[in-house]
């Protein structure tokens, strides 16, 4: 919805959508159909959304100097995923040129992981499911950061 709204609103497609909601021209968002998984190319089907599904660990770079890699401390993580819906890549460059950096794609660089707002304190957008790796003594390190990044601007 973050890319959605993003598009709408700072890149001027006022029809900006995921395919998810239906046919559409300006889909910024939409049902993937293929993806690699450990060297070898994944495959689904409109028609057949159980294949349709990135599911599991998947690796991402992470962009030099970004919020996210100051906050993982590291420039390659794995995540858990659960999805079927990816973001366009091909409007990467327009929306860095507006502000947002995706900081965060997969290793062939097809696949956006992790978005960042350039001017914010603390905004992310990610792919993967912070929560499958959370626990009540060892928070996700977006978790963390989050209620961290939370306290310092309640200061401001």
């Amino acid at each position: 919805m973050a890319i959605i709204e993003f598009a709408r609103n700072k890149l001027n497609i006022k029809n900006a959508t995921s395919s998810e909601f239906g046919p559409s021209k300006a889909s910024v968002v939409g049902l993937m159909s293929e993806w690699m998984k450990d060297g070898k190319v994944m495959r689904g089907t409109d028609k057949d959304l159980g294949g349709t599904m990135r599911l599991g660990s998947y690796e991402a770079k992470l962009k030099k100097d970004s919020k996210i890699s100051i906050i993982y401390n590291t420039l390659k993580i794995e995540e858990r995923h659960r999805h079927r819906y990816e973001v366009n890549i091909n409007y990467k460059e327009d929306f860095e040129k507006k502000g947002m950096i995706f900081s965060g794609l997969s290793p062939d660089n097809k696949l956006p992981e992790i978005i960042e707002l350039k001017d914010h304190p603390w905004f992310f957008g990610v792919q993967f499911h912070p929560e499958f790796k959370s626990r009540p003594l060892s928070p996700h390190p977006l978790f963390s950061s989050f209620i961290k990044a939370a306290k310092i601007n309640l200061k401001k």
